[in-house]
């Protein structure tokens, strides 16, 4: 699926300055699909990460939006399919712990409403919002929608109790959207576990070295590898959907 011809195939990613979907802009873009990435307006990143995209020979298109705001979410898809022409593959994969760093599952004074309003107008109602607002356009295409979920959402530790609640919610709305789009439109989720990030990178050691102890194959997940996941269910998997893909390196084994 690496070597995948993507030639007159479009894509959004949301989230896609960044982390995973940063590697999923470049593997499709690699692959010869045009992308509309989506990152927040505000992002002081974007105008850099979007040059250097272009600068490796990227067909790359900016879609600015924040998928947390009602209304917001919905204008950007609409812009990104205009600007695309079409819209074959949706990357829903825009999320956010509202935390730097891991909350203590005893710990429910710091879950105040205004951390589960972020946590669930992002990660969960935010990936609605955009396939709502795609689904013309997927039908039309008989395309993919791939939700960034998480081990969090399958009983496993997360950043926060909010966290994983939003992530199993998720989890939940890709079986459901996968019985709504069909037969049209295929939707699948992939489940990363502990993945370098900027959210991981500043870990004391001590506490990468217990998660790490857990996880079969000993390492970190690269967020290419999470891309490679992306390309497979969208381009692929041709008989996949309504099913949440774990990439954990072994932790569950």
């Amino acid at each position: 699926m690496i070597g995948a011809d993507l030639s007159g195939k479009t894509v959004l990613v949301t989230g896609g300055i960044s982390g995973i979907g940063r590697a999923a802009v470049e593997l499709f873009g690699r692959c010869g699909a045009r992308v509309a990435v989506n990152h927040l307006p505000e992002d002081e990143r974007a105008e850099a990460v979007l040059a250097t995209l272009a600068g490796a020979g990227l067909d790359i298109v900016a879609a600015p939006g924040d998928v947390a705001v009602p209304g917001a979410a919905e204008r950007m898809v609409l812009a990104a399919v205009e600007s695309l022409g079409r819209l074959d593959y949706l990357i829903n994969n825009a999320g956010t712990p509202a935390s730097l760093s891991p909350i203590d599952v005893k710990d429910l004074d710091r879950l105040d409403e205004a951390f589960w309003q972020q946590i669930l107008s992002t990660n969960l109602l935010g990936p609605f919002r955009c396939a709502h607002a795609a689904a013309p356009a997927l039908i039309a295409a008989r395309g993919a929608i791939v939700n960034t979920a998480s081990v969090a959402g399958l009983d496993q530790p997360g950043s926060s109790i909010a966290y994983g609640a939003s992530k199993a919610g998720l989890i939940n709305l890709t079986k459901n959207l996968a019985r709504a789009l069909a037969p049209e439109v295929r939707v699948n989720a992939v489940a990363p576990g502990l993945v370098a990030s900027p959210w991981t990178r500043d870990w004391p050691d001590e506490r990468r070295r217990r998660t790490l102890a857990k996880t079969v194959l000993g390492r970190l997940i690269q967020p290419a590898e999470i891309a490679e996941a992306m390309l497979y269910l969208t381009a692929g998997a041709a008989m996949m959907t309504g099913q949440t893909l774990v990439i954990d390196g072994g932790r569950w084994v």
